[in-house]
């Protein structure tokens, strides 16, 4: 990759990756054409590989650029010592939504790349994805108090059913052809009501 391009304007990187994503994310590596990102980036081919050694060396940094982000939103829930369950996954859904308005096809590249089995990309992407998927997710649960819980709640049971449906939530929102981060927010939060409703007494 070519160190200028972290010199262009963040606003010219920032189309660049979003044409990426979207032209990985609905087609297979294989059969993604780069001349499409350039089209989708509003620059020449010829200007992509200047910056790009190949389609191999922009996909990696495509999904090296995923791992940053997120990163970027985990470090960015600021959440309160005394949040509960639901303040919680709320600050988390706010910065998610924030990242999907800016990357709109973030989510589904990261899905597609994951699956990616071009030999090509494949071995380079499992070391990325290999540390996070040794974890065991969900360890630790978040703060839940069992004297607010109607009775004959499981705590546990009930975080796992929050948090797949707002992975689901979240899914469906970004399917959306012009995501709308604040609608997305203003629907998460009258599901959190109505989660409150179900489990807290």
């Amino acid at each position: 990759m070519n160190d200028k391009y972290y010199a262009l304007p963040e606003e010219k990187q920032k189309r660049i990756v979003n044409a990426g994503f979207k032209v990985f994310s609905e087609n297979s590596y294989k059969k993604s054409p780069v001349q499409q990102i350039a089209l989708e980036a509003g620059i020449s081919k010829s200007l992509l590989f200047f910056y790009f050694k190949n389609k191999k060396d922009l996909y990696l940094y495509l999904w090296h650029k995923v791992e940053v982000l997120v990163s970027e939103v985990i470090q960015s829930n600021e959440i309160p010592e005394d949040a509960d369950i639901f303040d919680t996954m709320y600050v988390s859904l706010v910065n998610k939504a924030r990242l999907l308005e800016e990357y709109p096809d973030i989510l589904n590249f990261s899905v597609k790349a994951y699956y990616e089995d071009d030999p090509e990309v494949r071995d380079d992407i499992r070391k990325v994805v290999a540390p996070y998927t040794a974890l065991t997710t969900n360890k630790t649960l978040p703060v839940i108090d069992p004297s607010k819980l109607k009775k004959g709640i499981d705590p546990k049971r009930m975080y796992q059913q929050i948090y797949l449906a707002s992975e689901g939530y979240m899914w469906r929102m970004s399917q959306s052809k012009n995501i709308d981060a604040d609608k997305m927010i203003e629907g998460y939060k009258e599901l959190i009501d109505t989660w409150k409703d179900i489990f807290l007494k």
